[in-house]
């Protein structure tokens, strides 16, 4: 696990502070981006294992990341967690055709998101 290494792009700094703390709990390296931009940047020059997007971002929206690393060959396979408080059925359905993996609502179990991010590590 130590050499998994995770993204977690969210502009909340005290979720993206849980996320770390419990993605580094459990022994992956973790990654921090506060915006879809700079996560694009850490992404195309970290190559990280997977990626965990918060929906609504400035300069850069979840959706439009995601949709930016679905089009690009080498990041088209990178597995993706949305996490978002946007939980209406619609938005779950949009966040899995704009290319996620997997969709968590926000608030959520931080057992549940070691889970589905082991679920998707071991998929990928």
């Amino acid at each position: 696990m130590a050499d998994t290494t995770i993204l977690i792009a969210e502009d909340d700094p005290d979720i993206r502070d849980l996320v770390v703390f419990r993605l580094e709990r459990a022994g992956w390296q973790v990654l921090e981006a506060g915006d879809g931009e700079q996560a694009l940047e850490i992404i195309r020059s970290k190559k990280p294992d997977l990626v965990i997007v918060d929906w609504m971002m400035p300069v850069m929206s979840g959706i439009e990341l995601i949709s930016e690393l679905r089009e690009d060959p080498e990041t088209g396979s990178l597995p993706i967690l949305m996490l978002s408080a946007r939980a209406q059925e619609t938005d779950i359905v949009h966040g899995f055709t704009s290319g996620a993996n997997d969709y968590l609502t926000k608030p959520f179990s931080p057992q549940e998101l070691f889970l589905r991010v082991q679920a998707l590590l071991a998929r990928s």
